[in-house]
C-alpha cells in the first residue's frame, strides 16, 4: 500500500528522522555526505533523575519536540518540502513508543508531498556517520559500540552488513551504566567513567572476557559483576577505595577486549578501512587506544567521527538513507516501527 516512485534528483537533498531513544533529531542532507541542518533536541536532563530512560516519558518528550525540531532542520538547511529528493526515518531498533513517533511524522510528510519514504536501521546509520567525515571504501569493518549494541560488522559493499561478532549481554555502554551506578556516578555514565579513568590507575586486576577461540563476540556481564562484587567486598570490609582506579581498571578491560578483537577481524578479513561508530565511540579511552594500535597497519584507515556525529543524531539516518535511495530500496505507508530490526536483513 502507499507505494512512492523514484525521484531522480542530482544534488539529493533527503530530510531524516531519528527518536529511536532519548533524542528528537531532524537533518538535512545533501548526496548522503553533507549536512545542510542537523536539529538535536536531548532529553539527559530529564531522564538523569530517574537514573535512566523511562520509555513512557521519552515518548511523550518526542511528542512535544517532533514538530519544531523539523521545522528547525528545514529552516536551518534554507529548503522546502518541494527541494526534496525522500523522506528518511529511523525504523529500529529502539524504544517502540519512540520510534513510533518519527515512524508516523516521517510517514505524514512522505503522503502530504508525495515524496519516497525510506526506513533506515539505527545501526546502519552509526556506521555511515562516517560518510559524513570521509568517503567510505570496501571492503571495511565498522566497530559499533554504544549503550545497547557491541558489534563488529563487516561491509564488503556498501549497504550489505555481515554481524561477524556482537555482545552476548551486556552492551559495553550498559555495563557503564551499571558500573557508573555503582560507583554512585550520575546519569549518563559513560563520559563519566571515561573522565574519572584519566585521574586513576588500572591496579585492579578485572577479568577479560575473551570467549572461545576465533570468537568476534563480547561479553561484558562477568565484569560489570566482577567490579560490583569488588565494591561491596570493600565496603563489607571497611576498606577505602579509590573510584578513580576502579574506573581506570574496568575501562582498560573494557577497550583491552574491544580493541584486540577489532585489530584481529581487520587482519582476518583484510578490509581497507575500520570504522569506530556509536555513543562509546566518544571515550576518550577507546578512541586513544584503536589509534595506538591501527597505527601498527600501512594499508588500512582507521576514521573516527567527530563527538557531534557519536551520539544519536538524524544527520547518520540521512547518510544511510542516501544509499538506499541510490539503491531504490524505498518504504511505503506500511512502515512501523520495529524494535528487533535485525541489520542484516537490512
Amino acid at each position: 500500500m502507499g507505494e512512492f516512485k523514484m525521484i531522480n534528483n542530482e544534488k539529493s537533498l533527503i530530510l531524516a528522522i531519528e527518536t529511536s531513544c532519548d533524542e528528537t533529531s531532524a537533518a538535512v542532507i545533501r548526496n548522503g555526505n553533507e549536512i545542510l541542518s542537523n536539529v538535536v533536541s536531548t532529553q539527559i536532563d530529564i531522564h538523569k533523575r530517574f537514573g535512566g530512560v523511562v520509555p513512557e516519558v521519552a515518548s511523550r518528550l518526542h511528542v512535544e519536540q517532533i514538530t519544531l525540531v523539523i521545522e528547525e532542520a528545514m529552516t536551518q538547511a534554507h529548503v522546502d518540502y518541494e527541494d526534496l529528493a525522500a523522506i528518511a526515518v529511523t525504523e529500529g531498533p529502539g524504544l517502540v513508543g519512540a520510534l513510533l513517533i518519527g515512524v508516523n511524522a516521517a510517514k505524514a510528510i512522505a503522503f502530504a508531498h508525495g515524496l519516497p519514504l525510506i526506513g533506515v536501521h539505527h545501526i546502519a546509520g552509526h556506521i555511515y556517520a562516517n560518510q559524513l567525515v570521509q568517503a567510505l571504501q570496501f571492503p571495511l569493518l565498522a566497530l559499533v559500540v554504544s549503550g545497547g549494541h557491541t558489534e563488529l560488522v563487516y561491509m564488503k559493499d556498501d549497504g550489505h552488513f555481515e554481524v561477524i561478532g556482537e555482545t552476548r549481554d551486556d552492551a559495553a555502554g550498559e555495563a557503564y551504566d551499571k558500573v557508573a551506578r555503582t560507583l554512585k556516578l550520575p546519569y549518563p555514565g559513560g563520559p563519566h567513567i571515561d573522565r574519572l579513568a584519566h585521574e586513576g590507575t588500572a591496579t585492579i586486576p578485572f577479568p577479560r572476557a575473551w570467549l572461545e577461540e576465533g570468537s568476534y563476540d563480547f561479553s561484558f556481564s562477568g565484569l560489570k559483576s566482577a567490579v560490583i562484587n569488588y565494591m561491596h567486598n570493600a565496603e563489607q570490609r571497611g576498606e577505602d577505595i579509590s573510584p578513580a582506579d576502579v574506573a581506570a581498571s574496568f575501562q582498560e578491560s573494557v577497550v583491552e577486549v574491544i580493541v584486540s578483537k577489532t585489530i584481529k577481524a581487520a587482519k582476518e578479513y583484510e578490509v581497507k578501512q575500520v570504522l569506530l561508530a556509536g555513543g562509546v565511540a566518544a571515550n576518550k579511552g577507546l578512541r586513544a587506544s584503536l589509534q595506538k594500535e591501527m597505527s601498527i597497519f600501512t594499508d588500512k584507515e582507521l576514521i573516527i567521527p567527530p563527538l557531534s556525529l557519536c551520539t544519536d543524531n538524524a544527520a547518520m539516518i540521512g547518510a544511510a538513507a542516501f544509499i538506499r535511495l541510490k539503491q531504490g530500496k524505498l518504504g511505503n505507508l506500511a512502515l512501523n516501527g520495529n524494535p528487533g530490526l535485525d541489520l542484516e536483513d537490512m
